[in-house]
């Protein structure tokens, strides 16, 4: 039977404390993020591609597109909009279903999408939190 010093134990103590921590707070967090990536993107509701014109009004630029019912949409670029079209005449979008005149550049929403890799960043930390502990139960064994 190994020497046991009360510094080392200290040690082992404070860093099985610590992975316990990053474990719960890793999982519980992943799990609660991930409950609310998924509410978010329901909220978000469907999104279809469209190819719409850009035209110069007195206001601006404006993109008009077809929506699925066959009605003509019409939406404001903002400047970031206009910064990633550039000069382009037409462009690829993506319409809200079931809402007249909103568009966007991208299918999925940049919350929806930082809110679910900050989900599985943190479910990673517990997992590996837990896979370490799993590791030096059976190593102090």
């Amino acid at each position: 039977m190994p020497v046991r010093y009360p510094l080392e134990s200290a040690v082992s103590n404070a860093l099985d404390a610590l992975i316990e921590i990053f474990t719960w707070v890793g999982l519980g967090g992943g799990l609660l993020l991930a409950v609310a990536a998924v509410i978010l993107l329901l909220a978000d509701g469907t999104w279809l591609p469209a190819r719409a014109v850009v035209e110069h009004v007195a206001d601006g630029r404006v993109v008009r597109w077809f929506d699925d019912e066959g009605g003509v949409n019409e939406a404001p670029l903002s400047a970031h909009d206009e910064a990633k079209i550039g000069s382009a005449d037409m462009a690829d979008i993506f319409f809200r279903r079931g809402s007249a005149n909103r568009m966007r550049l991208t299918r999925s929403s940049p919350l929806v999408r930082f809110v679910s890799l900050l989900a599985a960043g943190v479910s990673t930390l517990g997992l590996a939190a837990f896979i370490v502990s799993i590791v030096l139960l059976f190593a102090r064994g």
